[in-house]
């Protein structure tokens, strides 16, 4: 397909050493027939020739303009790839990678140089592939991404499940069952997608087997060893997305590397919201010309963490606009920067200076945490955290008095405790809050730990009930200014539902208020500002697909006085979305229903339904996937099914029959 100024290759076979092909779609710049560019290479299973199309036509038009060579490649298994897709980040998907990466650097539209780029799986895995240096690659931007899949990915935090393990997993199980385009793979796409079918993995199985970091969560997790990545990274996310502490985490440790957090979802920064947007587009061609190009242009100057400071954020669940302000630090930790204690009070204050000791109990409801929001959403009207005070009625909070001064933070909390519990196992929760003058309560940072994980992810130690430990909790990286007249608040739970799977049994704490309970902010000084952050020059830089027909986008809670259950339900539906130029139009559909009792850890329930269409002319496919977790005190049960449809009939049908995987002190 032919465009001004550079022409698209909708399809072309990369050939691994072991007979499998991917498959690439390639934004060719006309000067590269005359002269060899660079290459920027991202490298997913999401489908380039559906899946990420839109955001796709709407980003490498761009680098084509400024003389790069685009290209889009789906991982084994996914899109037309050939293979089997078998996890996330296997060695197979990275040494793939490597081999693509030498594939691009031998074409003769190549000059040999390579960057990597991507955001979520792609920015994942933009950082594992630099670890492996291979020798064409010269720099990566990763959005969205991670330095420790243990602890700051879908999966487990601290040693407490999350929900989104199981929600990822049910996505993924859908999004691997689709076949790919007969249009570009010919009469064989069926027997492809059999296959496929008939071999992708129900990827909850592995996740939920591995419930400590072992070496399973330790490859591809590149903390385990910053000295690898020898190469430049511009490392992006933002506040309201869970990804947001692998910026400030490689500006530390990695030694070419550039920083930033916005007050974004889980998005490219030009496409994302809340405002303000980040010209991605600028930021990135500057990145690529200084690396991958040699142009002089300052980039290696470039503050090593830039981050939006909130400012007076309202609980909103869906934001347009965030008010705030951008900040730089040059060096992390920050020069300017400090740390300052409050302590958690008998009289259920936040006081300078320690209290008295006394003690505290605490038994949270199973469903406090109701208004956590998303772990991270790529819906410009997904659900941020809602307002705090549901929540907070079922913790033990403490709170500050009306500040006189703003006091502004940027880094992560921490916060100390010695704590009891009357069983083995247990998790603690904290949030950070800003009380507004008019009431209403926001969430600036949350942090969780299972307490057997208190010495450690690796070897975890139930609790000896009744016997009080000294603990700490790392919350989440935050840029947060509290205003004058504003109160801080510190919120302690022994539940956070949904986003944290609930223990065998309730539990009763004991915290020992005073000298050793306390939370350590990290406050930043001045009130400068760097006004050199650029907005995108397009408003609407997204490009318009026909929308067929429209979606749905539903999040609620319902709450059962009579049973005592909550349900936390999601219905995210696109409607059907044609792309232009080949027809395709394709509609996703995901229904989940959480379902505990507040009394009864052991009645947490989760369901999934996700359904994928995809049709053109006379061809129409579906796939639906069903998946099921419970638990009971020693296992978790987990099953699935998964139905292939060409047209109406049923052509294939899988099952993975409830198996049980044993708790691992959780």
């Amino acid at each position: 397909m032919k465009k001004k100024g550079f022409k698209i290759l909708e399809n072309e076979w990369i050939s691994l050493s072991d007979g499998r092909r991917l498959a690439a779609r390639i934004w060719l710049p006309d000067s590269a027939n005359k002269k060899p560019a660079p290459a920027i290479l991202e490298y997913l299973p999401y489908r380039k020739r559906d899946g990420t199309a839109q955001r796709d036509d709407s980003t490498y038009p761009h680098f084509a303009a400024a003389g790069y060579v685009g290209v889009r490649v789906d991982i084994s298994g996914t899109g037309e790839s050939d293979g089997d897709w078998d996890d996330e980040y296997s060695p197979r998907e990275l040494a793939d990678g490597c081999e693509v990466i030498e594939w691009i650097a031998a074409q003769p539209w190549c000059d040999g140089n390579v960057g990597m780029m991507g955001i979520s799986w792609g920015g994942f895995n933009g950082l594992q592939i630099a670890a492996l240096r291979p020798a064409a690659l010269k720099a990566v931007i990763s959005i969205g991404t991670t330095v420790d899949r243990y602890n700051d990915d879908i999966h487990y935090k601290n040693g407490c499940l999350l929900y989104s393990n199981f929600y990822w997993s049910s996505t993924m199980l859908c999004y691997a069952s689709r076949p790919p385009d007969p249009e570009l793979v010919g009469d064989g796409w069926r027997e492809t997608w059999l296959q496929r079918l008939n071999t992708q993995p129900f990827p909850l199985t592995a996740w939920l087997a591995h419930q400590r970091k072992d070496d399973y969560w330790k490859h591809g997790s590149i903390g385990e060893d910053y000295a690898a990545i020898e190469i430049p990274a511009l490392v992006i996310s933002g506040w309201a997305d869970g990804y947001l502490n692998a910026p400030p985490a490689a500006a530390t440790h990695l030694d070419k590397a550039k920083a930033i957090n916005g007050p974004w979802i889980h998005k490219y920064p030009h496409l994302a919201s809340p405002g303000p947007r980040m010209d991605f587009i600028k930021e990135a061609i500057n990145w690529w010309d200084k690396w991958l190009k040699g142009v002089d242009n300052g980039v290696e100057d470039l503050p090593a963490y830039r981050a939006y400071i909130l400012e007076d954020a309202k609980p909103l669940l869906r934001q347009v606009h965030a008010p705030g302000r951008w900040v730089a630090e040059d060096s992390l930790p920050a020069r300017d920067s400090r740390e300052r204690n409050y302590y958690l009070a008998p009289s259920r204050q936040l006081l300078d200076i320690p209290g008295r000791t006394r003690f505290k109990t605490l038994s949270s409801p199973q469903d406090c945490g109701t208004a956590c929001g998303e772990f991270f959403t790529i819906r410009a009207d997904g659900e941020m955290p809602a307002d705090q005070r549901r929540d907070d009625s079922g913790s033990l909070v403490f709170d500050s008095g009306k500040l006189h001064q703003p006091i502004e933070i940027l880094g992560r909390p921490r916060l100390r405790l010695k704590i009891a519990i009357d069983k083995p196992l247990g998790n603690i929760a904290v949030r950070l809050n800003d009380i507004h003058p008019n009431g209403d309560v926001s969430r600036v940072s949350w942090g969780v730990l299972n307490l057997a994980h208190r010495n450690g992810n690796e070897d975890p130690q139930p609790m000896v009930p009744g016997v009080p430990v000294s603990v700490e909790i790392e919350m989440n990286e935050c840029g947060y200014r509290f205003m004058r007249g504003h109160k801080m608040r510190v919120a302690i739970s022994t539940s956070y539902w949904p986003m944290v799977m609930p223990p065998p049994e309730n539990i009763v704490a004991t915290l020992c208020l005073g000298p050793d309970a306390l939370i350590t902010l990290p406050v930043r000084g001045g009130v400068d500002a760097y006004d050199k952050m650029e907005a995108p020059s397009d408003e609407k830089p997204l490009v318009d697909y026909p929308q067929i027909s429209r979606g749905l986008h539903r999040r609620w809670v319902e709450r059962n006085f009579q049973t005592g259950e909550s349900h936390y339900r999601i219905i995210d539906d696109t409607g059907e979305i044609e792309v232009p130029g080949h027809g395709m139009i394709s509609r996703y559909r995901h229904d989940e229903r959480w379902t505990i009792a507040a009394d009864d850890p052991l009645s947490h329930r989760s369901l999934s339904r996700y359904i994928c269409w995809m049709r053109r002319g006379d061809w129409t496919i579906r796939t639906e996937s069903e998946s099921e977790m419970r638990c009971d005190a020693e296992n978790f049960y987990i099953k699935a099914t998964v139905r292939a449809y060409e047209g109406e009939e049923l052509i294939n049908e899988r099952n993975w029959e409830e198996v049980a995987i044993p708790r691992d002190h959780i």
